[in-house]
C-alpha cells in the first residue's frame, strides 16, 4: 500500500495516521507547528478530558441531529475502545461524577505523547513546520504544496481543525482547501464559547465562579437548559454551563443578531420555598450580621455575588439581617433562583473551544469519511461541520472520525511522490 498524506497533526490527524498505518499504509503527516497536538495540550484545562463515559448512541444524541452522521464512526471506534487504546499504552483513565474521562495522570501531554509515539512506532512520518499552502486535484490524485516542498498524493486526509484557539495553529486553512476542491463550507462561527451580557454589573463579578448552576433560555418556543460550573467574566459568563448553552444560542445570535434573555438558577438543588425557608432561618439566627455575610455562610455562595444580589434586590450592601423586610428576602430568593441576564453576543471565535460550521456533512460519506464529490479526499475532526457539548464529546468525535478516515484511506489504492 502506497503512502497517504494527512494535513494536520492534531488528535484527528494523529489518530487517522495510526489507523492508516495499522492497515499497512505508509503515511506522511504535514504539520504547520513545530510540535504535534498543540490544541490537545490545552483541553480540559491541561488535563485532557479525552472522551465521555457513554455508549455510541448517547454520544451521537449529544450532538443533536448531526449525531446521525457520527453514528457509524462511533460504533467503529467507541469511547470504551478509546480508553482501552490508551490503557494498553500504559495510560489508564478515570471517570468523574459527570461522566468526563481524564487520564489518571491528569496530563494532556501524556495523551499527545502516546499518539506521537504510536505513530512513530508504526512508521508514520511527521514533517513539522510544513504549513500547507494549497491542495490541488490532479488526474492522479492531489498535489499538496507546502512551504518546504510539495507532495503528489492519491489520497489526502484533511484534519486541519477549525478556527477556534488560532494560537494553536487552527487558522481555518482546511475550509479553504475543501472549498477549492469543490466542497460546500458552512460558515464557521463560535461554539462552546463565553457569552456576552448587556448588564454592566457582571464586570464587578469577573472571576467569581459558581458550581452546578442551571441556565435557562427560550428560543423559538424551545426551552433550553445547561447545567454545570459557571464563571463570570468581564463581559458576561463563561465556564462549561455557559459554553454548553452557547451551542444553542450561537446560531440565533449569528443569524438574527438580536439579544436573548436567560435565567441563572444559582442553587438548582433547592426550590424557591426551600430556599426562602433557609434564608429566613439564617437571617433570624444572625440578626446583627450583614445580610450578604449571613447568606454566604448559610448558602455557601461567594460573598461578592451575594453583595451584588443585595444591590439588585434593593437592600444595599450594608443591610443587617434582622432589618431585612420579608419582601426583600423574597426578592433575594427570586434573584438567586432566576437571576436574569440579557445575552447580546458571543465572544469571538478565537475564544471558542470548538468551531460550529465547516465542511458540509452532506458531501461526506459517513461510513468512510471520504468526499462524495472528490474520490481520495477524506475528512476528520473539527474541519467537518460537527460540534458537541463540553465533556469529552468533541475529542471522541476526533478519535472516531480520524480512525475511520485513516482506515478507509488505507483501503483506497494509490501512490504518492515527493518533490522539492
Amino acid at each position: 500500500m502506497e503512502p497517504i498524506c494527512i494535513i494536520g497533526a492534531g488528535p484527528a490527524g494523529l489518530m487517522a495516521a495510526i489507523w492508516a498505518a495499522r492497515n499497512q499504509a505508509k503515511v506522511l503527516v504535514l504539520e504547520a507547528n513545530s510540535t504535534a497536538g498543540r490544541k490537545l495540550l490545552l483541553t480540559g484545562g491541561g488535563r485532557c478530558n479525552f472522551t465521555h463515559a457513554a455508549g455510541p448512541e448517547e454520544i451521537a444524541k449529544a450532538f443533536g441531529k448531526p449525531g446521525r452522521f457520527l453514528r457509524h464512526g462511533l460504533y467503529e471506534f467507541p469511547p470504551d475502545e478509546v480508553r482501552e487504546f490508551f490503557r494498553w499504552r500504559e495510560l489508564p483513565s478515570t471517570v468523574e461524577s459527570d461522566g468526563c474521562v481524564f487520564p489518571i495522570s491528569d496530563q494532556a501531554a501524556d495523551v499527545r505523547n502516546i499518539l506521537v509515539a504510536e505513530a512513530a512506532k508504526l512508521g508514520v512520518r511527521i514533517r513539522y513546520q510544513s504549513r500547507v499552502q494549497s491542495v490541488v486535484a490532479t488526474d492522479g490524485g492531489f498535489t499538496v504544496r507546502a512551504e518546504n516542498g510539495q507532495i503528489l498524493a492519491s489520497r489526502v486526509i484533511l484534519a486541519t481543525g477549525g478556527l477556534s484557539w488560532p494560537q494553536t495553529g487552527s487558522t481555518g486553512d482546511g475550509y479553504r482547501f475543501a472549498a477549492e476542491l469543490g466542497h460546500a463550507v458552512v460558515p464557521p462561527r463560535p461554539a462552546l464559547v463565553p457569552l456576552v451580557a448587556r448588564e454592566p454589573w457582571v464586570s464587578d463579578l469577573a472571576g467569581v465562579s459558581l458550581a452546578n448552576v442551571r441556565l435557562r433560555a427560550t428560543v423559538d418556543a424551545r426551552e433550553l437548559t445547561a447545567v454545570g460550573n459557571m464563571l463570570f467574566t468581564q463581559r458576561g459568563i463563561g465556564g462549561p454551563a455557559a459554553q454548553d448553552l452557547s451551542r444553542h444560542l450561537t446560531d440565533v445570535v449569528f443569524q438574527n443578531a438580536h439579544s436573548i434573555a436567560i435565567e441563572i438558577d444559582v442553587l438548582p438543588g433547592l426550590n424557591e420555598g426551600q430556599l426562602d425557608k433557609r434564608l429566613q432561618h439564617g437571617l433570624q439566627a444572625q440578626a446583627k450580621k450583614n445580610v450578604a455575610n449571613v447568606l454566604s455562610e448559610c448558602l455557601s455562595l461567594p460573598k461578592q455575588l451575594l453583595q451584588t444580589l443585595c444591590l439588585l434586590a434593593g437592600c444595599g450592601r450594608g443591610a443587617l439581617a434582622g432589618q431585612l423586610p420579608s419582601e426583600k428576602r423574597r426578592q433575594l430568593t427570586q434573584w438567586i433562583k432566576k437571576l436574569p441576564l440579557c445575552i447580546t453576543d458571543t465572544e469571538p471565535i478565537a475564544r471558542a473551544t470548538v468551531t460550529r460550521g465547516g465542511v458540509s456533512r452532506d458531501e461526506i460519506d459517513p461510513k468512510t469519511m471520504e468526499s462524495k464529490i472528490r474520490p481520495g479526499l477524506f475528512f476528520a475532526g473539527e474541519v467537518i461541520d460537527l460540534d458537541g457539548p463540553c465533556g469529552g464529546y468533541n475529542l471522541q468525535m476526533c478519535w472516531s472520525t480520524g480512525a475511520l478516515a485513516g482506515r478507509s484511506a488505507a483501503k483506497t489504492p494509490g501512490q504518492m511522490k515527493e518533490s522539492t
